[in-house]
């Protein structure tokens, strides 16, 4: 990913934070001659300084078998909006587009027993909706194996992160306050978001 320096994001627990907190990713491997893609919610955890990644994907697609032993990438996607060059004090500027964006780089594992499926999916299920736990495990034995039979659980063990915050960082204060203020007053949260961003990581004139 290019990435200029003012837009780099060195600090691993930034980029782990961030992953968490916009779980539902995009999942890149090699088929053939092109890329395949998949948009999949993940569970990002730490083992010592390994950052490793879990998820399942349905039998019926391909994807799983694009990922045992290879390359694949996760980007991690958050919120992003249109910057007009009205906010900047310069008169001859252009316009662009502020995000975030995380992209972690691993080699993947199939965990094809049972019981390493029933833990991914118990996992995801406790992390993203807790209360639906004691509904899965109230079901017949012989349902719940059988919709395990349609999903193909995998882990990626995260071998290099890219984390890209483009927030105007190479604007001046005045300007990226502007910016702020602008983003801000957007009622659709997956614009005003932007601004919150800018502002966790100090920018603005305030």
């Amino acid at each position: 990913m290019y990435i200029p320096e003012f837009n780099r994001i060195e600090d691993q627990a930034v980029a782990l934070t961030f992953m968490r907190a916009n779980p539902f990713a995009i999942l890149v491997s090699n088929h053939e001659k092109a890329p395949f893609a998949t948009h999949l919610p993940v569970l990002v955890s730490e083992t010592g300084d390994q950052l490793v990644i879990r998820a399942h994907v349905a039998k019926a697609n391909p994807h799983w078998k694009m990922i045992d032993h290879q390359q694949s990438l996760l980007i991690f996607h958050g919120p992003h909006a249109y910057v007009s060059p009205a906010l900047y004090e310069i008169h001859e500027s252009v316009p662009t587009w502020n995000y975030a964006t995380v992209h972690a780089y691993g080699i993947g594992q199939i965990l094809p027993s049972d019981p390493d499926k029933r833990q991914v999916l118990s996992e995801l299920i406790s992390h993203f909706d807790s209360s639906y736990l004691e509904q899965w495990n109230s079901f017949d034995e012989q349902y719940r194996s059988r919709m395990l039979n349609h999903i193909v659980a995998f882990e990626i063990a995260v071998s290099r992160i890219e984390t890209k915050f483009k927030l105007s960082q190479n604007r001046t204060k005045a300007e990226q306050e502007n910016v702020i203020q602008a983003l801000s007053d957007n009622p659709d949260p997956a614009i005003s978001r932007v601004a919150d961003l800018m502002r966790q990581r100090g920018l603005g004139a305030r």
